[in-house]
């Protein structure tokens, strides 16, 4: 069986000149990062910007397990089955990051015969978004320790620093390091930390901005430290703002790659959503809708994450509206959520099924609660049996839910029509009532305990006293109208990575709050998620080479 880059590597990719051509984007609006990769023009917008919208299809997943489900793959068969009925369709996604490439789950381009490409390159440099991100990142941390070191006129408490520096890679030794160590030359020696560049709120910034001027108003917000006084210390207090801005100048375009089958692709911004906002760009999304009759896009790994955030923070951001959401499972992690060992999930079992199937009902009730109509997916496997698909189709149409089978890691477009067919249908027949799940005026208490109670299931929330306290901060500062952003472990419900299925009778605990002023959200850490990974013990890195002609293997 050929692995995902030998299928990636063996496609003939089309000139991104003649896809974008196909696409109405003429080549005096491309910046070409060779034959196959282009930023789209900050000029092309103001020419589509008047056209309507297409219809925004979301897909999401039940919780992640260790046997993958799929939720790229999907997207990216599915804007190339709808091409393949004739309905002009872009997909829009996330670029990865290099930790999880290096780390445990190899890259996220897809995969099978559904896949974007130049996948190597993608999941590597790319056109260098992350590192213009981790730039401007570290630029601000060295300008907010410069000011210190040079007689600190805003009166920065030094025990109150919150900006963090980042780096793209797994790296836990970062987490907590001192800075500032040798002579009085080198700084005054303090306390700090790194987290992942898909973490920084400068990516959270990147993919919510509209354009250059919202960027720069947002960068200018973003909230340093504080001063002796308990008054908060911005990156416009720091002069920060126009340098930042000048790294990230390219960084704010969109990135337009290919499909296997030359559907385009919209790749642009990568927040996780276990501890970011987990959306692709609000710029890329909206080009796409203004360039295509449906655009298919993704939120990171389950509805309880990166569905709420896009619903709750991206639509809330951007005035975007979803007109369908489809949900992805597969039989052997329905089997998972049912107690069965992962090596055995190939062989049939439909009790363990059954008490699996609770974890998809959830998120179903969850995407209901936001008033999108669903279509649930199962992506196939071969182990998989006609048994298990029977069940899982007759009960998602109990629910009231579309349901198709999807063939697209295997057959590509053409493994995904039905799926585009009930899709379709869907838009045309059922009408979108979307709503958010709380509103901006609600505390922000209220906002986290309605989070966990409706999405989660929990029974209610504990604080962690500093949490307590810093909630109380915000909204003296005047920041207790903004969304909640909610950092979560994304393999159970639970803030407890163990509980799988429907875990009933527990809480939430918050154990640390801060506010992304220039993002406009409230960030709540819950349980031991953290915002910098580590490397397993024997990482993807370890099957990652490149021969003497410069091909790249081991990227799955």
């Amino acid at each position: 069986m050929k692995t995902d880059i030998e299928i990636a590597q063996e496609v003939v990719m089309e000139p991104i000149t003649k896809v974008a051509k196909r696409a109405g984007i003429e080549e005096e609006d491309l910046e070409l990062y060779g034959k196959y990769k282009a930023k789209l023009s900050n000029e092309l917008f103001n020419k589509v910007k008047d056209r309507p919208d297409g219809k925004l299809i979301l897909v999401t997943a039940i919780n992640p397990t260790p046997a993958g489900e799929g939720k790229t793959t999907v997207s990216i068969g599915l804007s190339q089955a709808l091409n393949k009925l004739g309905v002009n369709t872009f997909v829009a996604l996330r670029e990865p990051s290099l930790g999880p490439c290096f780390g445990i789950k190899g890259g996220a381009a897809g995969g099978g015969y559904s896949q974007v490409v130049p996948m190597d390159e993608m999941n590597l440099h790319f056109t260098g978004d992350f590192h213009a991100i981790t730039s401007a990142n570290n630029l601000l941390a060295a300008m907010l320790d410069n000011h210190i070191q040079q007689g600190n006129e805003l009166n920065i408490d030094t025990r109150q620093i919150t900006w963090k520096r980042c780096i793209d890679m797994n790296d836990r030794v970062l987490r907590n390091v001192v800075v500032g160590l040798g002579s009085k030359a080198d700084g005054v020696v303090r306390e700090d930390h790194f987290v992942i560049t898909v973490a920084s709120e400068i990516m959270a910034v990147l993919c919510l901005a509209n354009d250059m001027a919202d960027l720069k108003s947002r960068l200018a917000k973003i909230t340093v430290a504080y001063n002796y006084a308990g008054e908060p210390v911005t990156a416009g207090d720091l002069k920060a703002t126009g340098a930042m801005a000048a790294l990230l100048k390219d960084a704010i375009k969109p990135n337009l790659i290919q499909t296997l089958e030359h559907t385009p692709a919209l790749v642009h911004g990568g927040p996780f959503a276990n501890i970011a906002h987990g959306c692709n760009s609000v710029r890329a999304t909206k080009m796409a809708l203004k360039l295509a009759d449906y655009v298919v896009t993704e939120a990171g790994f389950g509805a309880d994450l990166g569905a709420e955030k896009f619903f709750d923070i991206k639509c809330r951001n951007s005035g975007l509206r979803p007109d369908a959401a489809v949900i992805v499972a597969t039989v052997k992690a329905l089997k998972y959520n049912g107690g069965v060992p992962k090596t055995e999930l190939g062989t049939e079992n439909l009790e363990a099924l059954k008490k699996g199937i609770v974890n998809l009902d959830k998120h179903i009730e969850n995407i209901k609660t936001f008033g999108v109509p669903i279509v649930v997916t199962l992506n196939s496997f071969v182990t998989d049996t006609e048994a298990e698909y029977e069940f899982i189709k007759k009960h998602c149409e109990e629910l009231g839910c579309e349901f198709a089978l999807a063939n697209v890691w295997k057959d590509g477009g053409e493994g995904g029509i039905e799926l585009a067919k009930k899709v379709i249908d869907t838009v045309n027949n059922k009408k979108s009532d979307f709503k958010f799940l709380y509103e901006n005026e609600m505390p922000l208490k209220d906002k986290i305990e309605t989070i966990a109670k409706n999405i989660y299931g929990a029974d209610g929330v504990t604080y962690a006293p500093a949490a307590k306290k810093m909630l109380a901060k915000i909204e003296e500062m005047g920041y207790g109208n903004l969304p909640i952003c909610m950092a979560k472990n994304q393999y159970s419900l639970s803030d407890d990575a163990t509980k799988l299925g429907r875990p009933t009778g527990f809480t939430i605990n918050i154990r640390e709050v801060y506010v992304n002023t220039g993002a406009g959200f409230v960030v709540a850490l819950t349980g031991n998620v953290m915002t910098m990974p580590g490397l397993s013990k024997t990482p993807a890195a370890f099957n990652i080479d490149v021969d003497d002609d410069g091909n790249i293997t081991g990227l799955f």
